[in-house]
């Protein structure tokens, strides 16, 4: 049976997404912890257990409720070029990180993707995104530039929700080796079981309205904070 040729257009979006999550891309991600350091700090975390515990009632949670749908919202934006809601999606992502450590983060982050795809890609898109960002005041978010990234590429709904998963799991565990005993192969037997319960969350996620996108957790909103004011610190948050 003779099969389809493969073009470049059925690999090109997984290439793109692929250089974005790489660790040589610089978008400085690799600085921070997103909040593990803090928890560290504060005894939540402290072996391979407490981490899992971790991904699963706070990291999966906050794909689930923000960042998986925050990204839907602006990849359907991005691509009807609906700036409003473009507009409305970043001040709700940054609205909904409370602990400006955390915050930050995800400005300096969001807005080095966002202004490598107009540099390294030469993506009209983005140079008009960021345009607008600076004119109406937009804050930047990771998860919007991943969607900004996704439409630049050509890639589909599915496959940057899933890419926004891996990378925020990865990104994690990555900062987790780096501060507790946790060997390679622990680490990776971890990330595979976090990645097999992602896509069950992309469903609910592409499905969520706006107005009920949220979820939040005192115990690392109040340990973020204190990371702020730490004496000592390996990641930036």
């Amino acid at each position: 049976m003779n099969s389809a040729p493969v073009t470049s257009t059925d690999t090109g979006w997984l290439l793109g997404l692929l250089q974005a999550s790489d660790s040589l891309y610089p978008t400085g991600s690799y600085a921070h912890s997103f909040g593990l350091e803090g928890m560290i700090e504060a005894g939540a975390v402290r072996d391979r257990a407490t981490l899992r515990a971790f991904l699963l009632n706070s990291v999966l949670p906050s794909l689930r409720n923000v960042d998986l749908p925050l990204a839907t919202h602006a990849w359907k934006a991005f691509g009807s070029r609906d700036w409003a809601t473009v507009g409305e999606v970043c001040v709700l992502a940054a609205a909904l990180r409370a602990p400006r450590e955390l915050r930050s983060a995800a400005e300096a982050i969001g807005r080095q993707r966002a202004e490598l795809l107009a540099t390294v890609h030469d993506a009209e898109l983005s140079r008009e995104f960021l345009r607008r960002a600076t004119e109406g005041s937009w804050p930047h978010c990771t998860a919007i530039s991943a969607a900004l990234e996704a439409r630049v590429h050509g890639a589909p709904l599915a496959a940057v929700l899933a890419a926004v998963c891996y990378s925020a799991v990865a990104g994690v565990i990555a900062a987790a080796t780096k501060l507790l005993r946790l060997g390679q192969n622990a680490a990776q037997s971890l990330l595979t079981e976090m990645v097999a319960l992602c896509p069950a969350m992309v469903g609910p996620a592409c499905e969520l309205p706006l107005d009920e996108i949220g979820w939040f957790n005192p115990w690392l909103d109040a340990a973020s904070a204190r990371h702020e004011t730490a004496n000592a610190r390996l990641f930036i948050s």
